[in-house]
């Protein structure tokens, strides 16, 4: 892209906040608190990148890794790679494989949504793929039970491209502001009849599922095939402007308020065997957290009154003595 189209592209978004734009956290890829690199994926979950939610029925086995390989001079370090290693070429109607990026209702406020000044917005990212053809992108929005969707094409295979799609705004069904999930946000890579019979929505229309991913190309039909993305912006207005990098720091404070985890033990000392403590946590998250402990070494322990800034536990050395016992955790309060 040439530095007069790049300058243009940012002049245009000067009605707009040049900060705090991208309403997608960790879309350059950059934080990954639970692993790298997950082999076998047949199903739902978190797997690796934070805050990106992979949802799979039946279709295909994956390995979904944090990756390097990633658009030459665009400034991104990782990616989401996605390598099918058990393939599906001919999916059962209920089938599919998809990427779920969920957004609370009282982050999305700017866009008016429920009134006649509804923003449009526009969705950036870069993609690369193996299977080329047309790919969907489905917005859902909760209150309402409404969607649309876009799509992009991939036209020269194993080579990242630059996709922007613009969606209108919803005049019709305003979002709740709460700490609730106000919008997702679906990449999918394929799907079945269940999801394909039906009927590309382009305007805000009632949710069917026949509606959701119709004309989409099927990424799980070999073992040669893999997809990638980052770069993931959603702006308000109708112009996909420059990526709004943040540093690794910030990014991993936004992330935390959904999942964080221990990456040193927690150490105690115990008088007569029994105790009852807190930890405080790094972010407030979103709500209060499911708790896990693991690898607890030396006692037996109970998660008690988690909260969106603590949580409590209570227990017993195994020599129900005097001693240190320690253990890891992670607090998952995702949408």
């Amino acid at each position: 892209m040439s530095k007069a189209a790049d300058l243009a592209r940012t002049a245009s978004a000067s009605e707009t906040a040049l900060s705090n734009r991208n309403i997608i956290i960790n879309g350059a890829m950059q934080i990954s608190q639970r692993s790298a690199s997950v082999t076998g994926i047949t199903g739902d979950g978190y797997y690796t990148l934070d805050r990106w939610d992979s949802r799979i029925n039946t279709m295909g086995t994956w390995t979904q890794s944090q990756s390097t390989d990633v658009p030459t001079g665009a400034g991104f370090a990782t990616s989401l790679k996605m390598d099918c290693t058990t393939a599906d070429a001919s999916p059962a109607a209920g089938d599919n494989v998809r990427f779920f990026y969920a957004i609370e209702g009282q982050d999305l406020q700017q866009l008016k949504y429920g009134t006649a000044d509804a923003e449009q917005l526009t969705l950036s990212f870069w993609v690369k793929a193996t299977k080329t053809g047309v790919n969907v992108v489905t917005l859902y929005q909760d209150d309402g039970t409404k969607s649309i969707s876009g799509t992009y094409t991939i036209g020269t295979t194993n080579t990242w491209e630059y996709k922007t799609l613009t969606f209108v705004g919803n005049t019709a069904d305003v979002i709740a502001n709460d700490n609730t999930r106000g919008l997702l946000c679906i990449w999918q890579l394929g799907a079945g009849s269940d999801r394909t019979s039906g009927t590309l929505r382009t305007t805000w229309t009632a949710y069917a599922v026949a509606d959701e991913a119709v004309g989409q190309v099927n990424n799980a039909d070999s073992t040669s095939n893999d997809w990638y993305i980052t770069g993931v912006q959603l702006e308000v207005g109708t112009v996909a402007t420059p990526f709004e990098h943040r540093s690794y720091g910030q990014e991993l404070a936004l992330c935390q308020r959904y999942y964080l985890e221990s990456r040193l033990p927690h150490l105690i000392a115990t008088g007569n065997g029994e105790n009852d403590s807190s930890t405080v946590l790094p972010s407030t998250m979103r709500a209060a957290p499911t708790v896990t402990l693991s690898s607890i070494s030396n006692a037996s322990l109970t998660v008690t009154t988690p909260t969106v800034n603590s949580f409590g536990w209570n227990g017993t050395t195994n020599n129900g003595a005097y001693g240190n016992y320690s253990f890891y955790f992670n607090c998952d309060s995702e949408l």
